[in-house]
């Protein structure tokens, strides 16, 4: 049995990954959560009596209570998830991303290596730092076959991917000066159940229930690497767990899809599941829409995710066909949990959270 403090766990990979590890080992689990609008505990509703589980709600950025609660909690390791994701939001306001994924990431940093000093020495040895990144912080790459891997150099393009670079490269450094037993991992782009309806799919789906435009940036034609989030839990779980300090791991989904692509097929299978129509709407292709792209849009990502395969025995489940009919179905069965957060209800839950509650 194992202790991990999980940060950002009320968001959608970190509640995915909470849900994993509550389910399948026997490790206990404190989640940390500042619960900002991405942070949602019906995320969690699922594990939320589970013995091994507890909550508190505190930000990462406030170092006198991340210490006291490592020191009461004593995890032997942090998987830190919290962060600002929605490009779109750091190119309208970058300041909370800077905030919360630079200072807030080198707080916590802090705060664990101060708590990691006190260890025994074999507890000490036994501690992992686990930062998890995105592949955002590469760049883009040329429609040529090439792939990011783990020696891809950095190359961020918008205020999210810059915050998240810098803050991989702090987590470097505190185990290159301080010798924190550091991992990081980069992960390609995460669909599946739970996620947050600001992000392409989960919007899409939502939109063409509703009859409302399925907007696409520019011609569509950005390409991405779809990893199932379940698929991505399993990884993170394998890399906190069997990886080498000091090591970076890519994870992907080996499922390169266009943008438009990916808006056509889940019109096609909303249309197999049967959903309905709404007024007026004889297609739910009908809905797609293109729009300005937005300032410096990658144009296409893409992981070689062999070191993880070859040292960890970690392969992707799932297909982009299969993880993409599960969260289709997930979201037609699942309307209380998407409808709490277009109508801010999920958010009225929030008062009065502590660790432990």
């Amino acid at each position: 049995m194992r202790c991990l403090l999980i940060t950002g766990g009320a968001g959608f990979i970190g509640s995915a990954l909470v849900r994993y590890i509550l389910g399948a080992t026997a490790d206990r689990v404190l989640v940390v959560d500042k619960l900002t609008y991405a942070g949602n505990l019906d995320s969690l509703a699922p594990v939320a009596d589970h013995p091994h589980y507890r909550f508190a709600r505190a930000d990462i950025g406030d170092g006198p209570t991340m210490a006291q609660l490592l020191a009461e909690f004593q995890p032997d390791a942090i998987m830190h998830l919290a962060a600002e994701s929605h490009v779109d939001r750091s190119i309208d306001g970058p300041a909370a991303f800077i905030d919360t994924n630079i200072t807030g990431t080198s707080i916590l940093l802090e705060a664990a290596r101060g708590y990691w000093q006190t260890l025994p020495t074999a507890a000490r040895a036994a501690f992992r730092f686990h930062h998890v990144s995105t592949d955002e912080v590469y760049g883009d790459l040329p429609n040529d076959g090439s792939q990011f891997n783990e020696s891809s150099p950095y190359a961020p393009s918008s205020p999210y991917s810059a915050s998240k670079a810098a803050s991989d490269h702090l987590a470097r450094a505190w185990m290159r000066t301080y010798g924190l037993p550091v991992l990081v991992t980069n992960c390609s782009n995460n669909y599946g159940p739970y996620h947050f309806p600001e992000k392409l799919i989960p919007l899409m789906i939502i939109n063409a229930l509703a009859g409302k435009p399925l907007p696409v940036y520019g011609d569509g034609g950005q390409i991405r690497d779809w990893l199932y989030v379940e698929d991505h839990a399993r990884a993170l779980y394998q890399v906190v767990t069997r990886g080498r300090p000091g090591e970076t791991y890519v994870i992907g989904g080996h499922n390169e899809r266009r943008n438009i692509d990916v808006v056509e097929a889940l019109c096609g299978l909303l249309e197999q599941a049967g959903a309905p129509h709404p007024p007026g709407v004889v297609a739910f292709r009908q809905l797609i829409t293109q729009v300005e792209d937005r300032p410096g849009h990658d144009r296409r990502y893409a992981i070689d995710a062999g070191k993880i395969a070859r040292e960890l025995g970690w392969r992707p489940q799932e297909t982009f066909d299969s993880g993409m009919a599960k969260t289709v179905q997930w979201y037609l069965t699942h309307h209380e949990w998407w409808q709490r957060v277009l109508d801010g209800s999920y958010r009225g839950e929030r008062l009065g959270l502590g660790p432990g509650q």
